[in-house]
């Protein structure tokens, strides 16, 4: 891994931000089509909007679903490991996603965080087409209480590893929103990808349910 240490946004937990620690997930055969990377006109505009959809309780999420790039995709917990980096989700499930345990539950109020693997040795992975995808697509997150937070795009970025901005990433909000984190940026045979996608979400509806 390596790479320069940030602050964390969570006082004594992330000791390094998470595009010093994802892109040394992604492993790339320089024989693949690298991945989609949003165009100019995804990028946030001024302040991104705030959701007037009342929050919910805490519930643990269990799957992810964006209509827009047919992705459907459990979802695991993920920790940090000894020396505080976010730990990966296995490589062995290719279409899993992982849900940083230290942050809220999506659709709580704060800022939940979802990261996946943009490709790994077998081929793309569950975030692979993040960076094709636009403001205004919705992000499904089902949750063990058989509710479903919704969420609404407004931005995605791309952030060199070296620059990723953790306070914008990180930082905890007054309502519910949701950020996605991949690898992306480019790529070099020597270091992998030069830095990360992230696509910014807010809350726009909920789906009550029974738990399964």
């Amino acid at each position: 891994m390596g790479g320069q240490q940030s602050r964390s946004p969570w006082p004594g937990t992330l000791a390094v931000g998470a595009a010093l620690v994802l892109g040394a997930w992604m492993l790339h055969d320089g024989g693949r089509t690298l991945p989609p990377l949003p165009g100019a006109g995804q990028r946030m505009a001024g302040f991104g909007p705030v959701s007037v959809v009342p929050p919910l309780d805490a519930s643990t999420p269990t799957r992810i679903r964006i209509p827009a790039v047919r992705l459907d995709a459990p979802v695991t917990g993920l920790g940090l490991d000894g020396a505080g980096h976010l730990e990966p989700p296995p490589e062995t499930d290719r279409n899993l996603a992982g849900w940083y345990r230290g942050a809220v539950t999506p659709g709580q109020r704060g800022t939940a965080i979802l990261a996946g693997h943009v490709d790994t040795r077998s081929g793309p992975a569950v975030f692979y087409s993040l960076g094709a995808l636009h403001q205004g697509d919705r992000i499904e997150i089902a949750r063990a209480d058989g509710s479903t937070a919704v969420f609404q795009i407004y931005a995605i970025e791309v952030y060199d590893k070296q620059e990723f901005p953790d306070d914008r990433v990180y930082g905890q909000a007054g309502d519910a929103q949701l950020r996605l984190i991949t690898c992306g940026g480019g790529f070099s045979e020597r270091d992998g990808y030069r830095g990360n996608v992230v696509a910014y979400a807010f809350l726009v509806d909920t789906v009550r349910g029974k738990r399964a």
